[in-house]
């Protein structure tokens, strides 16, 4: 029911998830009135795999997560959470709120053992395939231990995916040990120490996307400048490109004769392929849209939970998590 958009690309994106997914099921948890005149035009074939879990309230954009954790305690997001816990789902997917689905995932599910705080992680398009960005936007700041604890996350999920010694890289703007805050330079010197982990050094932004790494680990607030700059740039190329491609009719010539090129450049940068980014750390499948995310995009974020449920990737993760050694900590100032 949140997001810019509430129900009305989520429900037709939920309808295309049910077409191309014949075994998913799929829950719509919020108010029961709103949702009605959505599925009024519900297929046939899909209202089997498809029910309405009735939730009074709404998550606001603008709602705090404290005030949260306190209050609507019927609102479409802490309920579908709790399908989550009580087992009757195996995933949350939300656009909501990112800061109050983090502070209801931590207090309905909560946090794996030795996880101080979850990490959202995303994929991002890179010269030679995807590389992989956490966390994204639910610690703000984040300290050098929870930095550490989002490298070794997003190194067992990446194993857990089929990838060998993922190569994990701290974000910085510079690659020099003298560079970055006080908190990046003391996550350096324990992932230096981390035999368990290919930990390759820092990395900056322009190399992301050379894949000089397979994770980059960084704070919230930089890696969701770093994922909203780059789906900025996506789109001001796409639209400058079919401005400079209608000029003439020259132009309009040769890009006709080019469409499926630019066709298929479109679908490999486009934002909404990648749309959905999973709550690492929680104890279950929590996976998290873009709040202005349209019907393809949503769609993206919906097939992620499922690939993800698929391969049980949550309880994999904590499985793993569990046979570290640990890392080592970093000691508290003073």
């Amino acid at each position: 029911m949140s997001g810019d958009h509430g129900p009305r690309f989520i429900v037709p994106a939920c309808f295309s998830a049910l077409r191309r997914n014949p075994s998913l099921q799929i829950i719509l948890v919020g108010e029961p009135a709103q949702l009605s005149l959505l599925l009024k035009h519900t297929p046939a074939e899909l209202s089997a795999r498809l029910c309405v879990q009735p939730a009074s309230e709404v998550v606001l954009m603008e709602d705090s997560p404290a005030r949260m954790l306190r209050g609507k305690q019927d609102s479409s997001m802490r309920v579908a959470l709790q399908l989550v816990h009580d087992g009757q789902a195996v995933a949350c997917v939300s656009a909501g709120n990112t800061g109050a689905l983090m502070a209801l995932a931590r207090h309905v599910l909560k946090v794996i053992p030795g996880i101080d705080r979850p990490a959202l992680m995303t994929s991002l398009p890179a010269a030679k395939g995807p590389v992989y960005l956490l966390d994204l936007g639910a610690n703000v700041d984040a300290t050098a231990d929870q930095l550490v604890q989002f490298a070794l996350m997003g190194s067992l999920a990446l194993e857990l995916d089929g990838v060998a010694r993922p190569r994990v890289a701290l974000l910085n703007i510079g690659i020099e040990s003298i560079k970055g805050s006080q908190q990046v330079r003391l996550a350096a010197s324990c992932l230096e120490q981390a035999s368990t982990l290919n930990y390759t050094g820092y990395i900056e932004a322009d190399a992301v996307f050379r894949n000089e790494a397979d994770v980059v680990v960084c704070d919230g607030f930089a890696g969701n400048v770093l994922l909203k700059a780059t789906e900025g740039a996506a789109r001001l190329l796409s639209n400058q490109l079919r401005e400079e491609a209608g000029r003439t009719l020259w132009r309009k010539g040769l890009a006709l004769l080019n469409q499926g090129l630019w066709r298929e450049l479109s679908r490999r940068w486009s934002p909404d392929r990648y749309n959905g980014a999973a709550l690492l750390g929680v104890n279950g499948l929590v996976i998290k849209s873009h709040g202005g995310a349209g019907e393809r995009a949503f769609l993206s974020a919906l097939e992620l939970a499922a690939r993800m449920a698929r391969e049980d990737v949550p309880t994999r993760l904590a499985q793993r998590l569990d046979m570290q050694d640990g890392l080592c900590k970093i000691p508290a100032e003073g």
